[in-house]
């Protein structure tokens, strides 16, 4: 008997009901001590789980994006992430990201970043028709990679993947970034709009009901233990 692939190691891994039960509370006890915030990358805060950051240069790497729409900047670590992996991959590959709030200390420290040549931002709401329409323009004849970080409501998050997920190219993803939260105790997040059934996996899931160029890559789910991220790497099919 031959020994099996990796791809059914790791999917056995993540079916092991053991492994899922401590996955999750060590997630859950990891994130009352605001674990996320404990990272850089290159200078800058990235407020991002190390295994979501390691399958995310996977994905660069093979995907080789001419541009990377970023919704979310907050200190701009994930910003800084894809600029450096752009420029190991090579050619001309930028990065663009909006954000509703772009605080000025936040702005100077990426525009003096030395990966900033790779940076382009743009202020205001992501779901803003003009912005929607710039992003469009900007992304056109391009190979596209999206990410979705900002408001994580399930409104919010449903209008920026019927605004940006038709612009991902095929082969390409659309990764929507704390779709945990609908996995996490009621309780999580008491002082902010969203919770379990008003958040980004409820709006990935209606999305896919109603879309089928996308399908989650469970390859990637299957061998993350630690994710923000469940059902949130979205690969493009067609």
């Amino acid at each position: 008997m031959s020994n099996p692939s990796e791809p059914e190691v790791m999917a056995k891994m993540a079916a092991d009901p053991q492994v899922k039960a401590v996955s999750r509370d060590l997630f859950d006890k990891a994130c009352s001590y605001r674990y996320s915030y404990n990272w850089s990358w290159l200078g800058r805060p990235i407020i991002q789980f190390p295994e979501d950051i390691v399958v995310y240069q996977e994905i660069i790497w093979r995907v080789k994006p001419d541009i990377i729409v970023e919704t979310g900047i907050a200190h701009g670590g994930s910003l800084i992430l894809s600029a450096s992996l752009l420029e190991l991959a090579g050619g001309k590959g930028e990065v663009l990201g909006l954000d509703i709030d772009i605080r000025p200390h936040n702005r100077e420290a990426i525009e003096a970043h030395p990966l900033a040549h790779r940076i382009s931002m743009i202020q205001g709401s992501s779901i803003d028709p003009q912005i929607i329409a710039e992003v469009h323009a900007r992304c056109a004849g391009k190979r596209v990679l999206v990410v979705l970080d900002s408001n994580h409501t399930h409104e919010h998050v449903a209008d920026e993947l019927a605004a940006y997920a038709p612009l991902v190219s095929i082969g390409s993803y659309c990764i929507v970034f704390d779709t945990v939260i609908e996995d996490m105790p009621e309780d999580a997040f008491p002082n902010r709009p969203w919770g379990r059934g008003n958040n980004p996996k409820t709006a990935v899931h209606e999305f896919l009901k109603n879309n089928d160029s996308f399908e989650i890559d469970r390859e990637i789910q299957n061998k993350l233990l630690l994710t923000v991220a469940p059902d949130g790497y979205l690969r493009r099919l067609k």
